[in-house]
């Protein structure tokens, strides 16, 4: 079974430190997809960008070698894979002899695509050579609009709005006050938001509420940024839209979102949070 409730998810693990695919949890998107109206053709274009910090394995004469990764999934590919079963996977390797760091990256390349059901980018750098600059989301913050909040859950989409007989703006809000949760533990995700977009203005009081109706929503990073997505793409009718998130760490990996009207990649900017 691949629902989140199969996952290792909550459950007593054996931390295995030798290389072992099996560990690898994969999740459908399409049931999340399906809840939201999401269905192919795509309308977005995306990837999960993946970071992990706790890489580490053995060279060929037993010294272990330490390296930090990142990992892009295609919004594409038919499967996320369950963060907890890519901590287990990756720690795998803790006491694996390997040839060498390209040896290692095929590998991971090769697990990680079965699994996501897509092709896997997968760079792998000494922590020196990390290319990983801190930086927070560019745009204008609207955390500190004097807004009265009472409701945190679930996602309320009627709260957003835009000017549809106003200018055509085009503009980048930001806000640090996103948080979801878990949808098999009830830990909470804690991230920050960008939306970038060309179209009527939205209603920035508006938008605050609605990102904060996600606090105690039970959702997975990547299914929540494409809900956030639809729900403004549906409500607000911008001509273009970006919609990236980062997501806090939790067991050496953090989970950063991207959808789009339009083709591309964000920058891989480690927050300050992160």
């Amino acid at each position: 079974m691949t629902t989140p409730e199969h996952s290792p998810l909550g459950k007593h693990t054996a931390y295995a430190d030798r290389y072992d695919p099996s560990q690898l949890f994969p999740i459908p998107r399409q049931a999340k997809r399906d809840e939201i109206g999401v269905h192919e053709p795509l309308p977005f274009h995306g990837v999960d960008i993946w970071n992990a910090y706790e890489l580490s394995w053995l060279d060929m004469r037993g010294k272990p070698v330490a390296a930090v990764a990142e990992f892009h999934v295609p919004a594409t590919s038919p499967n996320i894979i369950e963060s907890k079963s890519f901590k287990l996977y990756l720690n795998g390797f803790a006491q694996e002899p390997v040839a060498n760091t390209a040896a290692l990256s095929a590998l991971l390349q090769q697990d990680l695509s079965r699994a996501a059901g897509a092709p896997v980018m997968v760079f792998i750098r000494e922590p020196s050579a990390s290319k990983h600059p801190f930086g927070d989301l560019e745009g204008e913050s609207i955390d500190a609009l004097p807004v009265t909040i009472d409701d945190y859950g679930p996602p309320k989409a009627d709260y957003l709005r835009a000017d549809a007989n106003g200018a055509v703006v085009e503009e980048t809000l930001v806000s640090d006050l996103l948080r979801s949760n878990c949808p098999v533990t009830g830990q909470p995700d804690w991230g920050s938001v960008q939306i970038t977009y060309r179209g009527p203005a939205l209603d920035r009081e508006g938008l605050l509420r609605y990102l904060v109706s996600f606090r105690t929503h039970n959702e997975f990073h990547e299914q929540c940024v494409e809900r956030i997505f639809t729900d403004v793409m549906s409500r607000c009718q911008p001509e273009r839209l970006n919609v990236y998130a980062r997501y806090t760490r939790r067991g050496g990996l953090d989970i950063n979102p991207y959808r789009s009207t339009e083709r591309g990649l964000p920058n891989n900017l480690r927050g300050a949070r992160q």
